[in-house]
């Protein structure tokens, strides 16, 4: 029994973090509504949506991650809340990318035009500079013990294996979820969005305690803002050029390889 009242306190400040996260999905989703209504040119809508859907992301993640370095104990926890959270952005953040990789993917495939997919890198990363520092001004407020303003602007290097292996796995990582997310799209919505969260949770258990599993430049640049200023090659490489790369492997691999081994397939057939 007495170890009720000692436990009471961190219960506390993980639901404050959590209704923290549904207070900043309630509000963007608020926001999304309003702005659908107001704005009718397609491109400024397009730049806010991607704004709004990157914010959210980011702001979320900060504290998933925060709750993920304080709870080591029990690791099946920060897995669930990652689980869940990914459940919700797949419902709300519908129509958007929220990664600079998911752009990339439809410029590359001939879904988006250049220009367009320019507006939506650019709304993403002032929505991931946006995002630390209003995170940043909502842990000043001392909400609960482990909202520090410091922690913000500190670099909490979450690489912890050479350049090499580091690249491989965000690579892998973006090639598997981008691959997933591709050829999903006749799936039932639903279902899909629970493919993809156990996915993004799958990728976090293997990849998280190696490099945190990013996969997502304007995320990375958004938790690790302070690292890319102190280490930017390195940096750069593992949450940018890295995931990139596993676009491209993606749209080589289903677009030229595997056709390419069809069309032997059959002619060896007929032959």
């Amino acid at each position: 029994m007495s170890a009720r009242p000692e436990l009471w306190p961190e219960v506390q400040d993980t639901c404050t973090s959590m209704a923290l996260m549904l207070v900043v999905v309630l509000l963007m989703g608020l926001a999304r509504m309003v702005v659908q209504q107001q704005l009718h040119s397609p491109k400024a809508l397009a730049f806010v949506l991607e704004f709004l859907a990157t914010f959210q992301l980011c702001c979320c993640t900060h504290e998933l991650q925060l709750l993920s370095e304080q709870d080591l104990d029990h690791p099946t926890w920060p897995l669930t809340l990652v689980y869940f959270f990914s459940l919700v952005h797949g419902l709300t953040l519908v129509g958007t990318a929220s990664n600079p990789c998911g752009v990339l993917m439809q410029m590359v495939l001939g879904g988006m035009p250049p220009e367009m997919g320019a507006m939506s890198l650019l709304a993403q990363l002032i929505s991931a500079l946006c995002s630390r520092y209003c995170i940043g001004a909502l842990w000043s407020l001392g909400l609960t013990k482990y909202h520090v303003t410091e922690r913000t602007f500190a670099c909490r290097n979450p690489i912890h294996v050479d350049l090499s292996k580091a690249v491989i796995i965000e690579t892998i990582c973006s090639f598997i979820f981008h691959s997933a997310l591709l050829h999903s799209q006749e799936i039932r919505t639903k279902l899909r969005i629970h493919l993809l969260a156990a996915i993004i949770t799958f990728l976090v258990f293997a990849g998280g305690s190696l490099t945190g599993a990013v996969f997502n430049p304007a995320l990375a640049l958004s938790l690790h803002f302070k690292c890319f200023d102190e280490a930017f090659p390195r940096f750069f490489i593992v949450y940018c050029l890295a995931p990139s790369l596993g676009i491209l492997l993606m749209a080589l691999m289903f677009n030229l390889f595997l056709p390419w081994l069809h069309g032997n397939h059959r002619t060896s057939k007929r032959e």
